[in-house]
C-alpha cells in the first residue's frame, strides 16, 4: 500500500513539474511585444525553394487511336464482363467469383 500511494505521489509530482515547463515553454512575456520577422528574411525564406525551377517535359507525341476502335475494345469487355456475371448467377461458386475474365482490358 505505501508503494502504491509513493507511486502516485510521484506521477502527480511529475504532471506538475510537466505543467510548470509546458507553461514556462509556451508564455510570451507582456514586458516585450513580439517581433515581427524582418523584411530581408522575408525574402530570403521565398527564395529558399525546395523545387526552384520547374522542369517542363515534353509529352512525347503517342499514335492517334480511332475513336471507333476504343468503342469496339469497351463494348467487346462489357460482353465478356456480362457473360460472366450470368455464368456465375447461374452456377454460383468461389472459383468463378475469383477467376479473371478474359478481356484485355484489366479491371
Amino acid at each position: 500500500m505505501e508503494m502504491l500511494l509513493m507511486g502516485a505521489c510521484l506521477s502527480v509530482f511529475g504532471l506538475a513539474v510537466a505543467c510548470l515547463a509546458f507553461g514556462a515553454a509556451t508564455r510570451t512575456e507582456e514586458g516585450t511585444p513580439v517581433s515581427q520577422p524582418q523584411p530581408a528574411v522575408a525574402k530570403a525564406a521565398v527564395k529558399a525553394r525546395f523545387f526552384v525551377e520547374p522542369v517542363f517535359l515534353s509529352t512525347p507525341a503517342r499514335p492517334r487511336v480511332p475513336i471507333e476502335a476504343l468503342l469496339l475494345q469497351i463494348e467487346n469487355h462489357v460482353r465478356l464482363e456480362q457473360a460472366a456475371a450470368e455464368s456465375f448467377l447461374q452456377t454460383p461458386t468461389p472459383a468463378l467469383l475469383h477467376r479473371r475474365t478474359m478481356s484485355s482490358l484489366v479491371n
